[in-house]
């Protein structure tokens, strides 16, 4: 859970979000028990106002630059306006199961 607080932490203080869920799906992946590799972000901040997706983006990889550089391999994100959220009724998009297979698959 260390992982996932300094994601929770940094977002938080970064992007002063009006909602914020940190998901670790790394056990929908071939990692080991317990692992903090795979996350899934869902934002809503007043500082997406006026940017599109990929600037939303930007700006979350720039404040988990560390974690991306380090222990997270894969961070799905969802980016919301107020009026945006709000306009989805909370709803978040489902997160596909890992195409992906484990070298104790390999034949």
């Amino acid at each position: 859970m260390q992982i996932q607080r300094s994601i929770e932490t940094k977002l938080a203080e970064n992007l002063t979000p009006e909602h914020l869920e940190v998901v670790n799906e790394s056990h929908m992946h071939s990692v080991p028990p317990g692992s903090e590799s795979h996350f899934k972000v869902i934002v809503v901040s007043p500082q997406f106002d006026g940017l599109n997706r990929v600037r939303r983006h930007q700006a979350v990889n720039a404040v988990l630059a560390d974690e991306l550089a380090g222990p997270v391999h894969a961070l799905s994100m969802e980016t919301y306006t107020a009026p945006e959220w709000q306009a989805r009724g909370g709803r978040t998009l489902a997160s596909p199961q890992c195409m992906g297979g484990s070298k104790a698959d390999q034949a």
